[in-house]
């Protein structure tokens, strides 16, 4: 699933050529995917609307209207968005659940292979209230070790579950998580609230280290992740512990193991962390 790193950079190549552009058209061959609204009532929501600029709240892109509407879009497991500026090639169209059609000849394309993605469009007050459940965002900088201890105290939780949360922190997902416990030396079954202040402080060094190396290298391709270019990320070649379950550590030599936290598969160094 895309993560924060992945949702990222989506929005930083799509940013510059969706701001300014009005929606001319939309084209729903899914309409599974503007649930609750018909496509047809989705459509005209949109349509003739400018788009003033693209952001991103934890693993959710938001594309924010002219009037004050958000169209809101979260690519789940498989969702791959793309920008061009030609029609796309009848190969192209299996798995397409969304086009919206944009001034100057171009559009943007939703495609999704296992059909979990979702796009809505939300009020300026419905947003707020949507986006107020999700978590603090980790590489801003008011993200600090204090901030971070605050959320932990007295939660019982395994780390690794506590990480997944989105409602404590938004966009971190099993890669990410995975990572950054191993960078902070910290085994993902202890509990959230038993972290010492001088832990806290690696824990939130090593979240926001792997998140930014992660984004510099344009996210994680493990399966069907592609970026708004088409191309795959690298970072999965940088996994120090995630799917390398029976491979050395790269730390201390030691074989890296995997288990499950919270019904997740979570890979981990038995060695390096306590």
């Amino acid at each position: 699933m895309p993560e924060l790193p992945e949702v990222e950079i989506i929005r930083r190549q799509l940013e510059p050529s969706l701001k300014g552009k009005t929606i001319l058209h939309v084209g729903v061959p899914d309409p599974s995917i503007t649930t609750p609204l018909r496509p047809r009532a989705f459509g005209s929501r949109l349509r003739g609307k400018k788009i003033m600029a693209v952001s991103r709240r934890g693993k959710y892109l938001r594309l924010e209207l002219q009037g004050g509407e958000m169209l809101v879009i979260h690519l789940r497991m498989t969702g791959v968005l793309a920008f061009k500026e030609r029609v796309i090639k009848k190969y192209e169209r299996r798995h397409l659940r969304l086009v919206i059609g944009l001034s100057g000849s171009s559009s943007l394309f939703f495609w999704d292979q296992r059909r979990f993605g979702t796009a809505r469009i939300l009020q300026s007050d419905e947003a707020r209230s949507f986006f107020g459940r999700l978590g603090r965002e980790p590489l801003k900088r008011s993200f600090n070790a204090m901030v971070l201890q605050r959320l932990l105290d007295s939660r019982k939780q395994p780390l690794k579950s506590f990480l997944l949360d989105q409602s404590k922190i938004a966009g971190i997902g099993n890669i990410y998580a995975d990572e950054a416990l191993f960078r902070a030396g910290i085994h993902p079954l202890r509990p959230a609230g038993s972290l010492s202040v001088t832990e806290v402080r690696r824990l939130n060094r090593a979240i926001k280290a792997t998140l930014r190396e992660a984004i510099s290298m344009a996210g994680s391709s493990i399966d069907t992740y592609r970026d708004a270019r088409g191309q795959r990320g690298r970072f999965q070649e940088a996994f120090r512990v995630h799917r390398r379950v029976g491979e050395p550590c790269s730390g201390c030599g030691g074989t890296v193991e995997k288990i499950r936290v919270g019904g997740r598969g979570t890979y981990y160094c038995p060695g390096c962390q306590e």
